[in-house]
């Protein structure tokens, strides 16, 4: 809790930080509800509350529902590094789950029962600085807000009360913590501790060095087995039913000559050539000008010597590689009409425009491109087979859609939109199968074997998205088996050896036990491991300083802990982790530290003193907030919803 309060800073982007942080979490676990995974609110619990309120604090509750919420999103997170994870691998965290939100109702009805309650403009005000609600204006608008919401799967008063919450931790809980002080003399003797240090030894009592002789009755077996089925559980299978709409069930599906043509016509920009025209042109004032002009250049003269006899009034202009659009938007769509209609070597004119009246000599007509209809259609056909198939894909999509929405289940939607059915063998939730070792679900499936481990098999049927291009299918469970132990036939070998590992693993326990006997008598270490029975490995001496575990990179060798949490002359056994055997560690001698002549040290260690008592007075001051709110956790409730839990499938 310390770290949680100590990094909220005063200022306002650090109540910023705190909302983020727990919108975070607290957004990630606002999913839907788990069908299965629920408690009925009929009838009273504990102090009065109702059996679906886990936990009270004034008139603020933490609900089954809230909880569910947030255990789901905790089995999500779960699989991401364990794939087989249920609700019965998680259900160790939901105490602690319970009581972070416990604490949190706390606060806010402590705040409303002394009238401190962030008023909605604060609340709003801390709203417009979550960058995700911001649209792409910089400002939080209705629009970017409710998509903020739906991305995070909270509601309004959700987000609210979780930005109040966190304003209240740093207005009320962080002055509180921020302010704790430890003198030096506190901090002096700890320091030393550091400075302490220890000479001693170590044994190792491997498990394997007691294996030798041990086969199991099958009575013993059976024994063993029913005493830890939970370690051979197989997670929830199910037979998974698939109807898919793939490209390759419209692949026969193509535009016909006659569509291609009809899109060539219509497309005669794209296809068609571009025609670019060399012009001669000449612009008068007044038509009876324009009329001898075009009847000389009509006669045979170039037009430029058309025009002499009209002096200055004759403005002539030569234009090359003109296009229609081009020249239309110099000259006017009237005389680009007329000039672009006429042959190469045409005298176009007098035309009016609207800058005089023009005549126009067609010098010469060139066609740049264009694709004839034999040319175009591989390209205009590839197109159209394309479009032609996405649509029929769609409408294959809607068959099914229809069907499900009119109350048709799998095997008659399916059967409706004539789409083929195929089935999984039995497979867990990770696509892989016990029973067929050969099956490899497709990548593409991923998302649909997923729907398919989260809708019951009285469920309407989903239709789901491939991956890629892959078109869609529709989804539903055909066959569920729930998460049990495997049968002992089909793992006996397995047994076996875990029987073995444990026998002897109880061996070397009571062989380091006996050894631990014998030094307390005062027999040394290397003495006492004689009479083992079974050849072990050397004693290994020890000696080190107690700061060094405190500065170790990494995780701190057991052995070496252990050197200093045993008393001088003593021995102590511990298991190695993992479960292959034990080790003795015994102290030899211990030299105390002195931390007067490291004054560094001192500070050092009453700065962690302080950070330590701050989080104390943080976690005393919530103490007495539950209990002036009158905070209480409805005991029986929460044990029903762990037992659901630990009981619970995927």
């Amino acid at each position: 809790m310390l770290s949680f309060f100590r990094r909220v800073s005063k200022s306002k982007v650090g109540t910023w930080i705190m909302a983020a942080v727990l919108i975070a979490i607290l957004a990630g676990f606002a999913v839907a509800d788990i069908s299965n995974f629920g408690s009925g609110k009929v009838g009273l619990g504990f102090g009065g509350m109702s059996n679906s309120t886990l936990a009270q604090a004034g008139d603020q509750e933490v609900t089954d529902r809230e909880v569910s919420e947030q255990m789901q999103r905790r089995l999500q997170e779960a699989r991401q590094t364990n794939p087989n994870a249920d609700y019965a691998t998680i259900a160790g965290d939901l105490n602690g789950l319970i009581e972070s939100m416990l604490d949190q109702i706390s606060l806010i009805a402590f705040a409303d029962k002394v009238d401190f309650r962030p008023s909605k403009r604060l609340v709003d005000a801390e709203i417009a600085q979550i960058p995700q609600a911001k649209g792409l204006n910089g400002q939080v608008t209705d629009q970017s807000y409710q998509q903020f919401l739906a991305q995070m799967r909270l509601t309004d008063q959700q987000v609210r009360q979780i930005i109040a919450a966190g304003m209240l931790n740093r207005l009320v809980v962080t002055p509180i913590a921020a302010n704790a002080r430890v003198s030096v003399g506190m901090a002096t003797p700890y320091a030393s501790m550091l400075l302490e240090s220890r000479v001693g030894e170590a044994l190792a009592i491997p498990a394997d060095a007691f294996k030798a002789g041990l086969k199991p009755t099958d009575a013993q077996l059976q024994q063993f087995y029913s005493a830890n089925r939970n370690r051979y559980m197989i997670p929830e299978q199910r037979v998974i039913r698939f109807a898919a709409v793939t490209p390759a069930q419209v692949a026969n599906v193509s535009a016909s000559p006659d569509e291609i043509a009809k899109y060539y016509n219509a497309n005669q920009a794209t296809y068609g050539a571009n025609e670019t025209r060399t012009l001669s042109q000449v612009t008068v004032p007044d038509q009876a000008t324009a009329n001898g002009i075009a009847a000389r250049a009509r006669g045979g003269a170039a037009l430029a010597e058309a025009a002499a006899p009209a002096g200055n009034n004759a403005a002539v202009t030569s234009l090359k590689d003109q296009t229609r659009k081009a020249y239309g938007s110099v000259a006017g769509d009237k005389v680009a009409a007329a000039v672009f209609s006429a042959a190469s070597g045409t005298v176009v004119g007098p035309v009016q425009s609207d800058f005089g009246w023009v005549v126009v000599k067609v010098e010469s007509v060139k066609a740049v491109g264009g694709k004839s209809l034999a040319q175009a259609t591989p390209e205009i056909a590839a197109k159209l087979n394309a479009d032609k198939r996405k649509a029929a894909i769609d409408d294959l999509v809607d068959k099914l859609q229809t069907a499900i929405d009119d109350g048709h289940n799998f095997s008659e939607a399916a059967a409706e939109a004539k789409i083929p059915v195929t089935a999984t063998p039995l497979i867990a939730a990770n696509g892989k199968s016990r029973t067929d070792a050969g099956y490899t679900a497709p990548a593409e499936y991923a998302a649909a074997i997923k729907t398919g481990f989260e809708i019951a098999p009285n469920d309407p049927p989903e239709l789901v998205q491939l991956s890629g291009d892959a078109g869609y299918v529709l989804v539903s469970p055909a066959q569920v088996v729930s998460a049990a132990p495997a049968p002992l036939a089909s793992i006996h070998d397995q047994v076996v050896t875990d029987w073995i590992n444990s026998e002897a693993l109880q061996r070397s326990k009571a062989a380091a036990d006996a050894i631990v006997a014998k030094t307390a008598r005062g027999a040394s270490l290397a003495d006492a491991a004689k009479s083992a029975g079974v050849p072990l490995p050397p004693v290994v001496p020890m000696a080190a300083r107690r700061i060094q575990i405190a500065n170790q990179q990494g995780p701190v060798p057991p052995p070496l802990r252990t050197l200093f949490t045993v008393g001088q002359g003593k021995s102590r056994a511990a298991q190695v982790p993992g479960g292959k055997g034990f080790y003795i560690v015994k102290v030899d001698k211990i030299v105390p530290g002195n931390a007067m002549l490291q004054p560094t040290l001192i500070s050092q260690m009453q700065g962690q003193l302080q950070q330590a008592a701050a989080e104390d007075y943080a976690r005393e001051f919530i103490a007495a907030v539950r209990a002036d709110v009158k905070a209480k956790r409805n005991e029986s409730a929460i044990a029903a919803e762990k037992a659901r839990l630990q009981s619970s499938g995927s």
